[in-house]
């Protein structure tokens, strides 16, 4: 059962809105979740994670799905079963921008079947709850037990006359000759997607750096959350490390490296590249066929053919 007073940590925007992250009150038995307010603005977020894969998984299961419920606006759908409808192609795009920042923040190798989940409790006309939706799963994520190297954060940067704006208000943003989400870490830019008005590179340049500037913030207020938690919030799950293999991998590079990179750089079309590509792989296993023999092949033709994708 949830706590009655949840454990919270907040910050402010540039422009002084505070945001706050709270958790502990819902969904407790997930492996991580929180509630992220922005003024009436709540945007819940819960994570959990498999602790063993399925058998054969050769893919990370990752799904990330986000919903805006009818009742965070105060109404009942209006259709004749009185439920929720499927994503809208709005909720969608938000679910896979999500997905960009932090699906390559697992461990090489993690096959576990993960789900993020983001529902928006309630919202406001004027604050856009998209650009608020990563920060929600990285805190969730952050205070699991799920291995994965966050946190990072998502805002929205925007220049309206001239001037740089995190977050702007929706009626704002009309005015914006520059809209761009960007995703960091504390260090790294992680993803940018965005429109603009005929933009110079120098201010697609600033822009991305006053939003990391923000993001920054952001990261840290999750550490915060984190430390408050205590150790309980800090231990990760253990990961099996793939496997290895330093002699394939350096015969595999010496074999395919160059005309890989020939390919690469040849302009062909789409099907000529790919026939080329998979011609490589053909040579590259038969030499390792003729060398070790067939069992050699059975036991390892998947760990060549991730070296070869590498």
């Amino acid at each position: 059962m949830g706590k009655k007073i949840p454990t919270t940590v907040s910050f402010n925007l540039p422009n002084g809105t505070p945001v706050v992250i709270e958790t502990g009150k819902l969904a407790t038995q997930a492996d991580g979740s929180v509630v992220v307010r922005i003024g009436n603005t709540m945007l819940f977020a819960s994570v959990v994670s498999a602790k063993e894969p399925r058998e054969g998984q050769s893919f990370f299961p990752l799904s990330v799905d986000y919903q805006e419920k009818f009742a965070g606006a105060g109404r009942i759908p209006g259709n004749f079963f009185r439920r929720e409808s499927k994503l809208s192609d709005y909720e969608v795009l938000i679910s896979r921008l999500v997905d960009r920042a932090i699906r390559p923040l697992f461990p090489d190798g993690y096959m576990n079947d993960t789900q993020v989940i983001l529902n928006l409790l309630s919202g406001e006309e004027e604050t856009l709850p998209d650009a608020y939706a990563a920060l929600a799963a990285s805190a969730a994520l952050t205070l699991s037990d799920i291995p994965w190297k966050g946190p990072i954060s998502e805002v929205r940067v925007a220049r309206i006359d001239g001037n740089f704006h995190i977050n702007p208000d929706k009626s704002e943003l009309e005015r914006a000759d520059l809209d761009l989400i960007v995703a960091a870490d504390l260090n790294n830019i992680m993803m940018v997607e965005g429109e603009a008005n005929e933009c110079q590179e120098k201010d697609l340049v600033d822009a991305i750096k006053v939003a990391h500037d923000a993001i920054k913030v952001q990261c840290q207020a999750q550490l915060d959350l984190r430390a408050a938690l205590g150790d309980a919030a800090k231990a990760k799950r253990e990961v099996e490390e793939p496997e290895q293999d330093e002699e394939i991998e350096k015969k595999v590079e010496q074999l395919a490296k160059d005309k890989i990179y020939q390919v690469a750089k040849s302009f062909l079309a789409k099907h000529e590249r790919k026939d080329a590509f998979e011609k490589i792989a053909e040579e590259v296993i038969e030499y390792f066929t003729n060398e070790k023999g067939e069992e050699y092949i059975e036991e390892k033709e998947g760990l060549i053919k991730d070296y070869l994708k590498d």
